[in-house]
């Protein structure tokens, strides 16, 4: 029989607990289990980052699940995470709100941000969960990758002038945001021109077919057995960049391990380095350039080994596009190197969590 139209009437009490709401099988809910664990093992370092005296804050638990939440699902911005924390279930049941917990306004995630950044917050709970893998038996010790990717600034071409310009504008101009401005004959680089918005951002571009824009440069070490992301840096976008990271990052590496990369690699300085550290070097051979001589020769190319570390280092592109198609690192709504690097090092972890998620269930 057809049914009657909906009840007007709202239920006065709900007799269905948050935790049956969830699926049990929900991927979240496992999710859920190691942040809870890794938070638990942080409780000391949350400690320190607040007065023992005041009115009780939101607690930063609950503030990083929000960004681990917002990482996961895309959303693009704060506003709209907390939006979503009021009226979504199962947003609610990961942050740990309830049904009656009241959501805090967008601004608690910028206030409490320079608080998580100070601490090392995003660091620490990067080595946790990388230590939580190992404990796993997830990550080699042995054998490694290194890459860069470029991650456009939240700043505009417009804003790109003079050092010297004090970018002042005429009284008429003040309302005028999106106003007509023509480079057209004016050589601008790095050296005479800065960013207004985003003075540490750097105008550049990998390939001489693409358009120069104001970017960063984010740097990951992967392990190759199963594709984590063992390190990461964020440094302005240069041409020696990469290879400074990758040189940084090999420090932490175990002496004898083999450590893999792309064509832009493949210098004499970066082999010197790698040498000294006492970690092979499989980079890819740059041979087709004019006068090119590669830092490596047949004595490493022969190997077996040398190939896996070839094939196993193109999955480092997997982890980059997976941060900038969901983890908002496409065009991050941050600026500075110190708050976009808190983020690029949080959005590997959630990474990497997804990424032992499934290899545990596998």
């Amino acid at each position: 029989m057809r049914g009657y139209k909906e009840n007007q009437q709202e239920d006065m009490f709900s007799y269905i607990s948050m935790e049956d709401s969830i699926p049990k099988k929900h991927p979240l809910r496992k999710i859920k289990a190691m942040v809870d664990t890794l938070l638990d093992e942080m409780w000391s370092d949350f400690d320190g980052l607040y007065s023992g005296t005041g009115r009780p804050s939101i607690p930063p638990e609950q503030i990083l699940k929000a960004l681990l939440l917002q990482v996961l699902f895309t959303i693009r911005s704060e506003r709209q995470m907390a939006e979503q924390l009021r009226y979504n279930l199962l947003y609610r049941w990961f942050v740990g709100l309830g049904m009656s917990g009241a959501a805090w306004d967008h601004s608690t995630f910028s206030k409490n941000r320079e608080r998580l950044i100070k601490g090392g917050v995003a660091d620490r709970f990067f080595s946790l969960v990388i230590e939580f893998a190992s404990v796993n038996g997830l990550v080699s010790d042995e054998h490694f990758s290194v890459d860069g990717t470029l991650i456009e600034a939240w700043a505009s071409l417009k804003t790109f002038l003079p050092k010297e310009s004090e970018n002042k504008k005429d009284d008429d101009d003040k309302s005028d945001h999106n106003r007509w401005v023509d480079f057209k004959g004016e050589k601008r680089s790095n050296e005479t021109h800065e960013s207004k918005t985003d003075p540490e951002s750097k105008l550049y571009t990998k390939s001489g077919g693409q358009a120069a824009k104001l970017q960063f440069m984010g740097h990951v070490t992967m392990e190759n057995r199963n594709g984590l992301v063992v390190d990461t840096r964020l440094t302005q976008a240069t041409g020696t960049a990469e290879r400074e990271a990758a040189a940084e990052m090999a420090m932490a590496l175990n002496q004898g391990s083999s450590l893999g990369a792309d064509k832009g690699y493949d210098t004499a300085d970066h082999g010197e380095d790698l040498s000294q550290l006492n970690i092979k070097s499989h980079v890819a051979q740059n041979i087709h350039a004019r006068k090119k001589i590669s830092s490596i020769d047949g004595r490493t190319t022969r190997h077996a080994g040398y190939k896996v570390s070839q094939r196993k280092r193109m999955c480092i592109e997997e982890i980059f596009g997976w941060a900038k198609t969901i983890g908002l690192l496409r065009r991050p709504m941050l600026r500075g190197t110190e708050k976009l690097g808190w983020m690029f090092s949080f959005v590997m972890s959630v990474y990497n969590l997804v990424r032992i998620k499934n290899l545990l269930a596998a």
